[in-house]
């Protein structure tokens, strides 16, 4: 693959590819994802139906998605097909890129953060959870998956602490709830 970017590389330096001019697409494109964001998030939170947020919060993950490169949404999609072969060691070359290339994509590091948790390098997740939540602090996903590794590592207060910011987003999410019932009761439990 590095072949392959050297070559156009050297033949944009050439001239024998013309290098399109692009500089204003990504600042609208990244506008129009943030005020689409932001409108599918205050409908996420008023959404009282099940379904309907389900909906809005699949929107949302696609959304997410939207990287506005090619070569990083190829990328993403290698690393997707790595992640279902369970080929985690290949999908980390492919995240690793990613947020070489562009590290202000907040699903680079979601992604990759959920690499690192399939193969229970919690410390490793637990610093790409931490980029996810500064580019995208609303990240119901990068937060559930704080969630799940401080259940995994016994530290129900913080496990707790971090579902109750994911149904602070997204309300009507039945695990969070389910979670954050079954967690109260434990740490009331050991109150006792």
């Amino acid at each position: 693959m590095r072949i392959t970017l050297s070559l156009c590389a050297a033949l944009f330096l050439s001239g024998a590819i013309p290098v399109p001019v692009l500089a204003a697409a990504p600042v609208q494109t990244t506008q129009a994802k943030t005020a689409r964001l932001d409108a599918l998030f205050v409908a996420l939170k008023r959404e009282r139906n099940e379904r309907a947020a389900e909906r809005i919060a699949a929107q949302i993950g696609q959304t997410f998605q939207q990287s506005g490169s090619a070569t990083t949404d190829l990328l993403m999609q290698w690393s997707q097909k790595a992640i279902d072969e369970r080929k985690f060691d290949v999908a980390l070359d492919f995240l690793d890129e990613i947020v070489t290339l562009q590290p202000s994509f907040a699903e680079g590091w979601n992604r990759r953060a959920t690499v690192h948790f399939l193969m229970k390098d919690y410390a490793k997740s637990l610093a790409d959870i931490d980029e996810v939540l500064k580019l995208e602090p609303r990240h119901f996903g990068a937060l559930s998956g704080l969630a799940q590794i401080m259940t995994e590592t016994d530290h129900k207060k913080d496990a707790l602490a971090a579902w109750e910011r994911v149904l602070d987003i997204y309300p009507m999410l039945r695990s969070a709830q389910d979670q954050v019932a079954t967690l109260s009761d434990e740490l009331a439990g050991e109150a006792i």
